[in-house]
Order: structure tokens, then sequence, then C-alpha cells
């Protein structure tokens, strides 16, 4: 019995490259990812043939090459991304990929030669399906990731990006404190965003602007509180 093959579907900055890359640490697994978006050429993934003078192996063949595992995990990146022009192509190859009863004899135009991918594992990642082939989306298992909340924010906020930010920028803890009624003006600085990336781009402003002034002499300790957080928030 095989496992399905999963493709997290979410918005921007809700966490399906860091899931699929946690999948792979647990498991043990080399982790390769193949990003999508763009894309446009078939080729790209099955390789070109070596009468071509620039020919090379395909993403697929690469990725296991990097990962040096026939049993690898390999993240298929935003695959709803790809050119209206190559759509119909890619998604052909990618349901020769994600077949366990074709994937096992895998033929790039470079090596030639059946090449069994039936060992890897596949997860894939899309914004949404509506650009997803039918034959490709039989073969996978959709998990819908929703946005954040509010309080999902600041609990991730406080707790691991704050004490992460604040180590990479050198500060001591002591330095910079953000009193919790602060919070939720942190999470939605310019309204409402579904993933964490605007999120941790506020944190990382707020924590910039007090290095600076600990470095041009305006203090040694600073507290954002809902009286001078204008101040320390970024516009």
């Amino acid at each position: 019995m095989r496992a399905p093959i999963l493709c997290f579907v979410g918005l921007v900055g809700t966490g399906k490259t860091t899931i699929a890359s946690s999948i792979a640490k647990a498991m043990g697994r080399n982790f390769a990812r193949i990003p999508f978006g763009g894309m446009g050429d078939p080729l790209d993934l099955r390789g070109q043939s070596r009468m071509h003078p620039e020919a090379e192996p395909g993403k697929i063949i690469k990725s296991l090459r990097i990962t040096q595992s026939k049993n690898c995990v390999i993240l298929l990146d935003e695959i709803d991304r790809v050119t209206d022009e190559g759509r119909s192509s890619i998604m052909g190859v990618l349901v020769e990929l994600l077949d366990p009863e074709q994937n096992k004899d895998f033929v790039d135009h470079y090596i030639d030669f059946p090449t069994d991918l039936s060992e890897v594992l596949f997860i894939a990642t899309a914004n949404n399906t509506h650009h997803i082939s039918t034959a490709v989306l039989d073969r996978l298992e959709p998990i819908h990731l929703p946005s954040y909340s509010d309080e999902e924010k600041i609990t991730i906020g406080k707790k691991y990006m704050f004490p992460e930010v604040m180590q990479q920028s050198g500060i001591s803890p002591e330095s910079l404190k953000i009193e919790d009624e602060v919070w939720a003006h942190v999470v939605r600085p310019l309204g409402f965003d579904a993933g964490m990336r605007t999120l941790e781009r506020t944190i990382q402003g707020i924590v910039k602007k007090v290095a600076r002034m600990i470095v041009e002499g305006k203090g040694q300790s600073f507290t954002v509180t809902q009286e001078n957080a204008r101040e320390f928030l970024p516009h």
C-alpha cells in the first residue's frame, strides 16, 4: 500500500514549504525542492537529448544527484504557477511522475535510460487548485492550509520569531521589550495578511531600529508601548 501524494494548498506564507522540509527531516530522508514558478518547458523536468550542444539532465535527475539517494523527498513547489503555454505538457510529465505505475520507468532524455522513482516521496504545493489539471489532481491528496489567526501570529511572533531576530541582530534580550498590548498592532501593521512573512518583516524592522538607536548612543534598553509604538513600527 502506497502513501498518498500530499499537496499542500494555501496562500503565500502559510508554511507549505516548511511543512514539506519538516516531513523529510522527521523521516530522516534527504530533501530537494523544484520550483515550478514560471516554468514553461517540460524539458526542464525531463532533460534534453545529448544531441543538443547545451543539453543537461532535467530537474528530477538533478534532485536525485543533489540528495545522493533514491528514496529522497522531492518538493514540487507551486505546481499551479507554470506558464499558460507549457501548462498542458508539464502536467503530462507530472502525471507520469506522480503515478507509481509509471514513475518506476521514468526516462530522462539526457540519460536515455529508465530511472526508478518509485521510492521517491513526492510532495506538492499550490496556492490554489484552479490551474492544476484533473489528471494531476486525481493523483494528489489536497490538504488546505488556512490563514493564521491573529492569536496564532501573536504566539508565534512572541515565542519564536522575536527571540530569533534578536539573536540574529546581536541584541541582548534585556535591550528590547515589547508589551503584550502592542502585539495586536505588530501582527497587523497594514491590515490582514494570511501568512507570516509580513509579521517577520515587521519584527525585523523594530529590532533593526532599536539596534541603530543603540549604536547611535540613544540608549541601551527600550520598551515598545502603546504610546510610542508608532516610533518603532515600520511605515
